[in-house]
């Protein structure tokens, strides 16, 4: 699974939050055509709420100032990219139609990705499986049905002991990774939950 490392900086930040993916005031749940439902709209958010509480739970990086580390998102999509709403501009290129089957079969991808990643995770403290584990499988089955991996709850059968360092480290870099395409899974959400794509 090939991961890209990138390091926070300002502008990086700026890039993410500034690019005009979607506008977050509104959002729907992903479905073949029209909009979103108001309710995935809510499963995305909860999401981005209890990754970015994650991020803060220093029990889950022990011995890892989290915060000074780079950060691993998945490569293996292009849901930036086949994501962006019809006539934006971001990174120079200029989108003139939104394909949202193909735009929801990458988001797709991305969560099971990340699913299986953090149910394979060691979580003796249960610091992900209530919080990001379950939000993230609540989007999944309530908006994106056709991404449920077979055997959904046994993957979620991770080791009960503690986790290594390079595991710690690993799980912190990818999270932040997932922290970013989420605020990206959010913009289009939101964006579709609008209708404006169908316009």
């Amino acid at each position: 699974m090939p991961l890209v490392k990138l390091y926070f900086s300002p502008a990086l930040l700026f890039l993410v939050l500034a690019c005009p993916l979607c506008q977050v005031s509104q959002s729907l749940p992903v479905m073949s055509t029209g909009p979103m439902a108001d309710s995935c709209v809510l499963h995305a958010q909860s999401l981005l709420h209890n990754i970015t509480k994650a991020l803060t739970q220093e029990n889950l990086f022990s011995g890892i100032n989290c915060t000074k580390q780079g950060v691993k998102v998945n490569m293996e999509t292009k849901t930036a990219s086949v994501c962006a709403p019809k006539q934006s501009v971001c990174s120079g290129v200029i989108n003139s139609e939104f394909d949202q089957e193909s735009c929801l079969t990458n988001i797709e991808e991305d969560l099971h990705h990340y699913y299986k990643f953090l149910a394979a995770q060691p979580d003796p403290d249960s610091l992900l499986g209530p919080t990001v584990l379950f939000s993230l499988r609540e989007l999944m089955e309530n908006c994106f049905t056709r991404s449920l991996p077979t055997g959904l709850a046994s993957e979620e059968a991770a080791a009960d002991r503690p986790s290594t360092y390079d595991e710690r480290l690993s799980l912190c870099k990818v999270l932040k990774g997932f922290q970013v395409r989420v605020i990206t899974i959010n913009r289009v959400i939101a964006y579709m939950n609008s209708g404006e794509h169908t316009k």
